[in-house]
């Protein structure tokens, strides 16, 4: 993000207030005014700085909160209406943190969730915060539940969504002895599919004639080819590969599977 300089010499609270009310006089296609709009945003830059320094430390560099201040100081330069009788001040600082509010709200998300959830998590901190003060303890689920006057569920769910705020990586070390997080968490285990499949084997096999099992072991445990176990039977290759792909259905029926 491109920062926009402060001036060295900043223009005092006198003059700015005189070069945004001289601007805002000024009719929108008037030769002098993009040049006088220049000079009030670099008269109000320590405004936005000093805005945009009450979000620092909260993840953001500070370049970039204050790159947002400026855009919202300018988008308050060009919207301002003197004749409204309010002072600038008063309507660029709901703007400008505002925009810095929207940044933190569409921008800085780990993993994008609907703005619903965005906006939840902000008031649940609010009520947390509030509630904190007046209960004098940390507020539980049902009192942020009434404070805000939405359901329990709701509260819950705003909370879990929170965790998509920030994210940590999978490199972080866990220990002083260099494991790092991604070392400590699962991960799918085919064991527990072949222990399954192996307790079902031995009933299994119980529905098979004595020939059809030995065929079977010796082909599967065994790791015989269908000549070798001919061979070793006294039977045609042909045969074996019949009896062979009659137990295997059979196993399939029993175990579920469904037929090739």
């Amino acid at each position: 993000m491109t920062v926009i300089a402060e001036t060295t010499t900043s223009a005092t609270t006198d003059q700015a207030g005189e070069l945004i009310t001289t601007m805002a006089a000024l009719p929108a296609g008037h030769p002098s005014r993009p040049a006088l709009r220049d000079r009030t945003i670099e008269a109000w830059l320590p405004l936005a700085r000093h805005l945009s320094n009450r979000y620092a430390n909260r993840g953001e560099p500070r370049d970039d909160l204050y790159q947002v201040a400026v855009i919202g100081l300018i988008k308050a330069i060009d919207r301002y209406d003197a004749s409204r009788g309010i002072d600038f001040p008063g309507f660029a600082v709901p703007t400008i943190v505002g925009e810095l509010k929207r940044h933190f709200r569409d921008r800085t998300w780990s993993v994008r969730v609907p703005r619903r959830l965005q906006e939840l998590r902000l008031a649940i901190t609010d009520a947390n915060s509030t509630l904190s003060h007046r209960l004098g303890r940390s507020p539980t689920v049902t009192d942020i539940a009434a404070h805000l006057d939405i359901t329990e569920d709701e509260v819950i769910e705003g909370l879990e969504g929170a965790r998509a705020y920030t994210s940590t990586s999978l490199s972080t070390p866990v220990s002083d002895t260099g494991t790092e997080l991604a070392e400590t968490l699962g991960s799918p285990d085919d064991g527990y599919e072949f222990a399954e499949l192996r307790a079902a084997l031995g009933p299994a096999l119980a529905t098979l004639d004595d020939r059809e099992r030995t065929i079977v072991t010796l082909r599967f445990h065994g790791n015989l080819t269908q000549q070798q176990i001919a061979e070793r039977i006294g039977v045609s290759q042909m045969h074996i590969s019949r009896l062979l792909t009659r137990a295997l259905t059979k196993l399939r029926r029993h175990l579920g599977a469904p037929d090739l």
